[in-house]
């Protein structure tokens, strides 16, 4: 099968290429700069926000090109994450509804952040979603994508905080862990929706490969654990303590927007995965650090 695959250069795409050849599939990757190869894809395609792509002889597509979401969310740095989410999205879309052979599936990213705060509640991917700026371009984004389901199988993938070697969340967390700085975030009770790399990769071509898949997948492990869980933990993979807290009324007007996404409570869980029998190769926090560590 040709997959063709948007973000390929970023640190979730890698980790789909690598499984993906592994699988047998011919990767296409798409980028903004078009000359430059992608390591194990047969070739690289023009992927911008101003015109649809390419994708011809694309049996799937797998689409997570989009601005990063960590840092302070300027006004500037909001609008670059809902523009290069929903418009992306949209040309992808536009492409395949253009399509005289589309794709057959259409597996687009989306984040665990749609969802309102849920406190102590389970969250499957049939609770409320929430309000404010990232609950709000999710479901905007996710639009975009369904626009693509008269023509193909579509799903979108509510991808929590992901963990791996060389990237992701715990490139900017484990310097100051290691340094015995590490540190829970306001009272710390709030649970966090989180995924080892490689169980995001396998979990978005078993979308691609399962039929019954479709609509909102919730790409989280099976164990969520708490904010200040998570702390001792990433502390103790590292061996160091990690007796400190960021106070909430320190980080709301330091990171505005984005405060709420660290504070609020979101024990979400990959129902749809489970029940069509996904599974998961590091459901629980400890091994999933453990293996990224060492």
């Amino acid at each position: 099968m040709q997959l063709a695959l948007t973000g390929a250069t970023g640190f979730v795409g890698r980790h789909v290429i690598r499984l993906a050849v592994r699988r047998g599939y011919e990767v296409v990757a798409f980028a903004r700069d078009p000359s430059r190869a992608v390591h194990d894809c047969i070739e690289t395609r023009k992927f911008s926000t101003d015109a649809p792509p390419d994708l011809s002889g694309c049996e799937a597509v797998v689409h997570l090109a989009g601005e990063n979401v960590a840092g302070i969310w300027t006004r500037g740095k909001m609008q670059r994450i809902r523009d290069s989410r929903i418009l992306g999205t949209r040309r992808i879309a536009e492409a395949i509804r253009a399509s005289s052979h589309p794709p057959d599936v259409l597996v687009s990213a989306s984040a665990a952040g749609i969802y309102a705060d849920g406190g102590e509640s389970e969250i499957t991917e049939d609770s409320p979603h929430g309000a404010g700026f990232l609950a709000d371009t999710c479901r905007a984004w996710e639009a975009e994508a369904l626009a693509a389901e008269p023509i193909c199988r579509t799903v979108c993938a509510r991808i929590g905080l992901v963990l791996g070697k060389g990237g992701g969340a715990l490139r900017a967390m484990l310097p100051f862990f290691r340094l015995g700085l590490g540190a829970r975030i306001g009272g710390g009770r709030q649970w966090m929706p989180w995924i080892h790399a490689e169980d995001l990769a396998s979990l978005l071509l078993f979308a691609v490969e399962n039929l019954d898949v479709r609509g909102a997948l919730n790409a989280t492990a099976p164990w969520p654990v708490r904010n200040s869980e998570f702390a001792a933990a990433l502390a103790c993979s590292v061996r160091r303590p990690a007796f400190l807290a960021v106070p909430a009324f320190v980080l709301r007007p330091v990171l505005r927007e984005f405060s709420r996404e660290l504070l609020g409570s979101k024990r979400v869980l990959p129902a749809v995965a489970t029940a069509h029998g996904f599974g998961f190769r590091f459901p629980e926090l400890a091994p999933a650090l453990a293996d990224i560590v060492a």
